[in-house]
C-alpha cells in the first residue's frame, strides 16, 4: 500500500512526526498526534516493542506507518536525522541521555534542524536524583502527593490503572508541551526540547488538592473531602443486581432533586449536620439496594440529579449519549475512542489502522523522501515486516 503524506484531515494537517517508538504515554502522544491529523512515522526496533505488541488491536499504535530500523545500526541512526531534517517534531520515550548516546540527541537533530520540536517523555523527568531510576506509573504519582488521598478504603490507597501517570500527567502534558513549542516555533524559527514528566503533569493536575490544602478546607485522608466520599451525597451505590451508581449531587438544587427522584426528601436527615452523615448514607445505600440499576436509570436519566449508572467499558459504545456523540466509534471489528477533542472546520478523524512493526517500512521511508531504501533492507539497517 503506497503512503501519501498530507492526508490528515485534523488541525494539524501538515506538521511531520518521527517518533521513536516507546511504550505507554509516548505512543498515546503520538496517537493523538496523529488523529489531529499530523503525519507521524513510528520508527520501531526489529520485532516491535518490549509489552506492546502490535497488529490492528493495538489501538495506541493507530495513525501511522511502522517502520523498523535497527538503532545500533549507523545507517539507521543515519536515516533517523534525515527523517528528522524533514521533521517538525520527534518524540522519544528513552531513559535520560540514551537518545544521546544513540546519536539522535536534541544537540544533534538540532544542528540538522533548528526548527525541531524535541519532545522527551519520562516518568522522572531529564534530572534529578530518579532520573536515572527505573519505574512505572504508580511509582510517579505515588511522590508527587496524588496516590495518596485515591480511593475511598480508610487503610491503603488505590490506584486507577495507569490512566492518571502515564496518561492524564503524562502523554497529556507532552502534546500541550508540544503544541506550544510548535506555536512559539512559528514566530522564532527556532525548536527547542520539550521535558514531560510524569511527576511534573501529576502534580499540576493536582494543583485544585493543593488550593484547597492551602485554604485549610483539605484533610490529607482518604473519605473525608467532598469530592473522595467523603460525603454521601459524593458517592458510589451498589444496586439490587450488584452494579453501582455514581451519585455527584453537590449543589443545593442538585441534591434537592436527586433525594426526590430516589424517593427519600420527606426521611433524609439534614445533609449539612456531619453528625447524620453516617445515617444519610446508610439510608441512600439501603434505597439504592431495592431497584436495579436499570431501573434507578429510567428514574434519573435526564435530570438534574447527577445521578449516572456506571458501565463497564464494553458496554460503555451503547449508553444513550457516548452512542449518540460518537464518543467510541468500531473500526477494523474493535471499539476504540474517537480522536479527542473537536473542531468545527478541520474536523479530526481516524487513520491508518494500527501496524505490525516494520510493516511500512519501505512504503513509508519512501514517502518521506528517504533515498537508498532497499540498500538499508539489504544492509540490516532497516526491516521490512
Amino acid at each position: 500500500m503506497s503512503i501519501e503524506l498530507g492526508q490528515g484531515t485534523g488541525p494539524l494537517k501538515g506538521v511531520k512526526v518521527v517518533e521513536i517508538a516507546g511504550i505507554g504515554p509516548s505512543p498515546h502522544a503520538c496517537m493523538t498526534l496523529a488523529d489531529l491529523g499530523a503525519d507521524v512515522i513510528r520508527v520501531e526496533r526489529p520485532g516491535g516493542q518490549l509489552l506492546a505488541g502490535g497488529g490492528p488491536h493495538m489501538l495506541l499504535n493507530r495513525g501511522r506507518p511502522s517502520v523498523a530500523l535497527d538503532l545500533k545500526h549507523p545507517d539507521a541512526i543515519r536515516t533517523v536525522l534525515e527523517l528528522v531534517e524533514r521533521a517538525d517534531v520527534l518524540v522519544e520515550g528513552m531513559r535520560p541521555g540514551v537518545a544521546e548516546r544513540l546519536g539522535i540527541g536534541p544537540e544533534v537533530c538540532h544542528a540538522r534542524n533548528p526548527r525541531l520540536v524535541y519532545g522527551r517523555m519520562t516518568g522522572w523527568g531529564q534530572d534529578g536524583p530518579f532520573a536515572q531510576v527505573a519505574g512505572h506509573d504508580m511509582n510517579y504519582i505515588a511522590i508527587t502527593g496524588a496516590l495518596h488521598g485515591l480511593g475511598q478504603d480508610r487503610s491503603r490507597p488505590h490506584f486507577p490503572a495507569n490512566l492518571l501517570g502515564d496518561f492524564g500527567g503524562g502523554s497529556t502534558y507532552l502534546v500541550i508541551g508540544i503544541l506550544a513549542a510548535l506555536l512559539e516555533a512559528k514566530t522564532s524559527g527556532r525548536g527547542q526540547v520539550v521535558d514531560a514528566a510524569i511527576v511534573d503533569g501529576t502534580a499540576h493536575l493536582n494543583t485544585m488538592t493543593a488550593a484547597f490544602l492551602a485554604a485549610g478546607t483539605f484533610k490529607e485522608e482518604r473519605v473525608a473531602n467532598l469530592l473522595d466520599g467523603g460525603v454521601p451525597y459524593y458517592d458510589i451505590y451498589e444496586t439490587a443486581d450488584g452494579r453501582h451508581m455514581s451519585v455527584g449531587a453537590l449543589e443545593p438544587q442538585f441534591y434537592d432533586e436527586f433525594v426526590r427522584l430516589l424517593g427519600i426528601a420527606d426521611t433524609a436527615p439534614d445533609r449539612y449536620d456531619a453528625d447524620q452523615a453516617d445515617a444519610l448514607r446508610t439510608l441512600i445505600a439501603d434505597t439504592f439496594r431495592t431497584r436495579t440499576q436499570a431501573e434507578w436509570v429510567a428514574v434519573f436519566e435526564g435530570t438534574d440529579a447527577c445521578v449516572a449508572g456506571i458501565v463497564p467499558f464494553s458496554e460503555a459504545a451503547q449508553h444513550p449519549h457516548i452512542k449518540a456523540r460518537g464518543v467510541l466509534v468500531e473500526r477494523d471489528g474493535y471499539v476504540q475512542p474517537a480522536p479527542a477533542p473537536r473542531f468545527s472546520r478541520t474536523r479530526a478523524s481516524l487513520g491508518r489502522t494500527a501496524e505490525d512493526a516494520g510493516q511500512s517500512t519501505r512504503e513509508a521511508l519512501t514517502a518521506w523522501g528517504i533515498a537508498g531504501v532497499e540498500a538499508l533492507i539489504e544492509g540490516g539497517a532497516a526491516v521490512q515486516a
